[in-house]
């Protein structure tokens, strides 16, 4: 039996790839074992947001390559497609395939996984705007939550992202074949699964919405929780809150992106809307939605952010009532266009906006986790850790609480007790 270890890097679009590829080989024939350990063939899904993921995507093959100089190296994914030229200059790389070929890596292994002296490359420039199906559900071992890619690509092309080029266009998954991969997944004991793509709101299939798919998945016996991931503020709609707010089963959690509390920076960064916008979908989602977790990314350090923007962002986050948010030092990033913008925003001071930031992002937590405490909320457990089993609610507090049992894939009610860091103590009620 031969045997493939799989790593990925970036995002949860990636995880979710990862798996589907782990379960397609599984179904093969092939042993998965971990990363770093002996492997017929090792798969690297790799990341290139930043200029620092394509360094650590390079350091996670070299790394690969080291401990296994005799396995079948792919290095499939966002960085494959963007750098072939400089994976291909990594001696002992066998494949390198682009987004628009990596779900298929199976139909590319011969059967002795004979190492390459140059290697295979299966890349296409030009990404298809076609609706997809996938031909396998995800294999996840360790987790409770399942990923379920519901969309691919992007159209906004904001300045400072590269993933609308690495991704190419927005292109829907066929609406059938998502909601039968979802009722798979329950099959097989998922009790949550989240939605995931590059742009999920918007999601377009014929006739379905991302609507659609949200009311499709509710029909599913024993699906308990459905999760959006990061989702765009302009395709928020208040008919997604209502729904939200009806439903027994959609988690009250969103994490909508703002990037930045400036309109100026916000129209330097093509982003498509503006801070009234954004107030307004995150004011209507607190009213209809009390006890939302809302979440949010801010970038700071981008070009042409004077002491006034940043301000001008410091003091409207404050005032939003977020439960917590990731914070991003802005990098210049080739073939992105603000990778030419000026004046640049120096590097010790980007380091001060970003402590700033984090600082703040950890009082609105605490804010947050403290308004729960003495409540009752329901906690999805998914692993032990120091004794303690470990679970999120479904408005994305992590919760921690003792057992004598496994409580691993249980919704159980925990009364919260004290918060601890960036998690909360409770009790099993």
């Amino acid at each position: 039996m031969p045997t493939v270890a799989l790593h990925t890097l970036g995002c949860r679009l990636n995880q979710a790839e990862t798996a589907i590829i782990a379960n397609k080989l599984k179904q093969q024939g092939y042993q998965i074992v971990e990363f770093g350990q002996k492997a017929d063939l090792t798969i690297i899904n790799t990341c290139t947001v930043t200029e620092q993921a394509d360094a650590k995507c390079r350091n996670a093959v070299r790394q690969s390559l080291r401990k296994n100089p005799d396995s079948f190296v792919a290095v499939i994914g966002c960085y494959a497609q963007m750098a072939v030229d400089v994976i291909s200059q990594i001696q002992g790389v066998d494949l390198i395939m682009g987004n628009e070929h990596k779900m298929a890596i199976d139909r590319y292994l011969d059967d002795n996984l004979q190492k390459q002296a140059q290697p295979l490359v299966v890349h296409s420039s030009k990404i298809s705007r076609k609706p997809f199906v996938i031909e396998s559900i995800g294999l996840y071992d360790t987790h409770t939550r399942a990923n379920l890619k519901i969309q691919d690509g992007c159209n906004f092309v904001c300045s400072f992202c590269i993933i609308a080029t690495a991704r190419g266009p927005a292109r829907s998954r066929e609406f059938d074949d998502l909601v039968n991969e979802a009722r798979e997944l329950v099959d097989h004991g998922f009790k949550e699964i989240v939605l995931t793509g590059v742009n999920i709101g918007t999601y377009q299939y014929q006739d379905k919405t991302f609507l659609d798919i949200l009311r499709e998945l509710e029909k599913i016996n024993g699906l308990q929780r459905i999760r959006i991931s990061s989702i765009e503020p302009t395709t928020v709609t208040p008919e997604l809150i209502d729904l939200m707010a009806d439903s027994q089963k959609i988690c009250r959690h969103l994490h909508i992106p703002l990037q930045s509390a400036d309109d100026k920076i916000l129209e330097s960064m093509r982003r498509k809307h503006t801070f009234d916008d954004f107030e307004r979908i995150v004011n209507y989602a607190v009213k209809r939605l009390p006890d939302v977790g809302l979440g949010t990314d801010i970038m700071v350090g981008y070009p042409g952010e004077d002491d006034a923007a940043f301000i001008n962002t410091k003091k409207r986050v404050a005032d939003l009532p977020l439960a917590y948010f990731h914070v991003f030092t802005y990098s210049d990033r080739k073939g992105t266009t603000s990778f030419k913008m000026k004046p640049k925003v120096a590097p010790q001071v980007k380091k001060l906006r970003n402590r700033i930031m984090i600082e703040m992002g950890q009082r609105k937590k605490f804010a947050f986790y403290r308004k729960f405490l003495g409540q009752t909320v329901d906690v999805l457990f998914e692993q032990q850790i120091n004794g303690l089993w470990e679970g999120f609610s479904d408005n994305y507090m992590r919760i921690k609480a003792r057992s004598d049992r496994s409580l691993k894939n249980e919704i159980i009610p925990v009364k919260l007790i004290e918060i601890d860091g960036d998690k909360i103590i409770g009790e099993i009620h």
